[in-house]
């Protein structure tokens, strides 16, 4: 198949980037199972394994989909109609009646739940990036991987159930303590270290030295790729039971509870968690290779003329808190 992977980003990711590393290792697994990847995306973008189309936002989308592809994946929505075959991942939360589209696909089994569909595929990563883990090594300290600025990711809960414990440390991937126009943003404790917005070996060395994962998300996470992240680094995951959380957080890899005080105990007992059954469970279930065959097994379904949802996903039911529960 000749593939156009559509998304609204630049590639390759640069520090965190979510949605672009993820399609980053999807077009790079397809081509090693023997399709052609283009992608359209932002300028300032690069790929060695795939043919980049800059995308120009003043024109329309169609006009720049070359007439050898055969199929569209597009992670955004798309606001026009779309003539090609294609499919939409829907990678984040909405909280309206909108109806999506009918081949959207979710990233998770309960993201796609929530919208009344069935039609999913986990995100994958590619695992020879991250390198090898020492799971035997002394670790010291915990840490929360997240836009700290977005309040539903609860940085300040993290914190909190950090507070809770006699002494454990905290490191905050993805936050700052020092905010120009809010002052001390988040804490004054010693106890905690902001490493702000790392990307590459930085990041990969703070989850290397790692008890686990505090994740007391405030909404319902669609996937969570600091999750899989952090199993992969034998850090089980200790967070709230929203969204995804419930799906992919077993017993042996972590605990939820919308609770920091049970939350602060179970850290206590951090060694209680099997680090090589967390290591071996984000490889076995979360790997880039799986993510592009059940992505290519969508791409058939779309091209054989079926639809991948019966009638338009919709929410079924808007939340009316701003944040779910948390104490």
């Amino acid at each position: 198949m000749n593939i156009l992977i559509a998304d609204n980003g630049k590639i390759p990711a640069i520090n965190y980037g979510g949605t672009e590393r993820v399609i980053w290792y999807l077009g790079k697994e397809l081509v090693k199972l023997g399709h052609k990847v283009f992608y359209l995306v932002k300028e300032g973008s690069s790929c060695d394994f795939a043919t980049v189309i800059i995308r120009n936002p003043e024109q329309s989308i169609c006009s720049q989909i070359p007439d050898s592809i055969d199929i569209v994946h597009f992670n955004y929505s798309p606001k026009e109609e779309i003539k090609k075959p294609y499919i939409v991942t829907i990678h984040g939360n909405s909280n309206d009646k909108n109806e999506l589209d009918l081949n959207s696909v979710f990233v998770s089994k309960n993201h796609a739940e929530r919208y009344a569909s069935n039609s999913y595929v986990y995100n994958g990563l590619d695992w020879n990036d991250y390198g090898k883990v020492q799971l035997n090594n002394e670790r010291k300290y915990f840490h929360f991987l997240a836009k700290a600025a977005w309040r539903v990711k609860n940085v300040k809960g993290a914190i909190s159930v950090i507070e809770q414990t006699p002494k454990e440390k905290l490191h905050v991937i993805g936050g700052t303590r020092l905010n120009i126009s809010m002052g001390f943003r988040f804490t004054t404790s010693l106890r905690v270290r902001f490493h702000g917005m790392l990307g590459g070996k930085e990041k990969l060395q703070v989850l290397q030295n790692s008890k686990g994962l505090i994740f007391p998300v405030l909404w319902n996470e669609p996937f969570g790729l600091s999750i899989v992240e952090s199993l992969y680094f034998g850090c089980p995951v200790f967070g709230t039971p929203y969204g995804s959380l419930n799906e992919i957080v077993n017993k042996e890899v972590g605990f939820l509870s919308s609770h920091s005080s049970e939350l602060a105990t179970e850290i206590q007992n951090v060694n209680k968690y099997d680090r090589k059954k967390c290591h071996d469970y984000a490889i076995e279930f979360f790997n880039s290779e799986k993510m592009a065959k059940n992505y290519a097994e969508k791409y058939e379904v779309v091209l054989n003329g079926k639809l991948l949802n019966e009638k338009n996903p919709q929410l079924i039911e808007i939340q009316k808190d701003r944040f779910l529960s948390w104490d």
